[in-house]
């Protein structure tokens, strides 16, 4: 049930999957407003931060300053693998992108500017075809 941890293979194998939709960062204090469905979400001192789908967040009245696309890394990575955010996030640098990294136990899940996911798709595709 482990994943993989050798970083070529990770970066050859990644598959980067650009999900459909747009995707916002938002706090809540008193939990998840019912009816949404967060994809990501993370307790911090400050509040519970939701990521959702825009719509959803606009529907129930929340707010955010962030859009983004939502790419998923279809290579089951290890969580103790070493490389893969700093190799993924450093291609996405180098071109001037944003990158917010989720880990899940299966995949690792990135989210960058909407207008821009594309380019970002492409970049990370070519770094795996670099990889092999």
């Amino acid at each position: 049930m482990s994943g993989e941890t050798d970083l070529q293979k990770l970066l050859s194998g990644m598959r980067p999957e650009l999900m459909p939709g747009r995707y916002v960062f938002t706090v809540v204090e008193a939990g998840i407003p019912p009816g949404l469905t967060p994809v990501v979400t993370v307790a911090e001192q400050e509040g519970l931060t939701l990521v959702v789908p825009l719509e959803d967040a606009d529907e129930a009245g929340l707010a955010y300053d962030y859009v983004a696309a939502w790419i998923t890394l279809r290579i089951h990575s290890a969580l103790n693998a070493v490389g893969l955010t700093a190799s993924v996030a450093q291609e996405l640098a180098d071109a001037g992108l944003s990158c917010n990294v989720v880990a899940g136990f299966h995949h690792d899940h990135l989210f960058v500017p909407y207008e821009r996911a594309a380019e970002a798709a492409a970049l990370l595709e070519n770094l795996a075809r670099r990889s092999i």
